[in-house]
């Protein structure tokens, strides 16, 4: 039995890929706009932001044959486990002083 994939009919390329990415691109863009009240979801946004930019990078280094893209790729991946860490840590802080996540509530930020 074989997969679907690797059949001849249906052959996914470099622009499935591409296309997919311009996608989940376009939808965090849109989601950061509309939900930008709560930072739990601006900063989803922007991990859906780089999960794109790293398919864009894993599939041209598939295309080209060439081992940089994934890579760069995995450096990728651990800075946005920091910005997620340094992030919620943030809004936790936050909520203990204010009592609230919403990102119009936030006027300056103090140590």
């Amino acid at each position: 039995m074989e997969l679907l994939i690797n059949s001849p009919i249906f052959k996914i390329g470099l622009t499935h890929y591409l296309m997919l990415s311009a996608i989940l691109f376009v939808l965090a863009i849109c989601s950061i706009f509309s939900f930008r009240r709560t930072l739990i979801s601006i900063l989803m946004a922007i991990e859906l932001m780089l999960l794109a930019v790293n398919i864009n990078f894993v599939a041209f280094s598939a295309y080209l044959r060439d081992i940089h893209g994934q890579i760069f790729s995995l450096f990728i991946l651990v800075v946005a486990a920091a910005e997620a860490a340094i992030g919620l840590a943030i809004i936790i802080v936050h909520y203990r002083n204010c009592a609230t996540v919403d990102a119009g509530e936030i006027k300056e930020l103090e140590g």
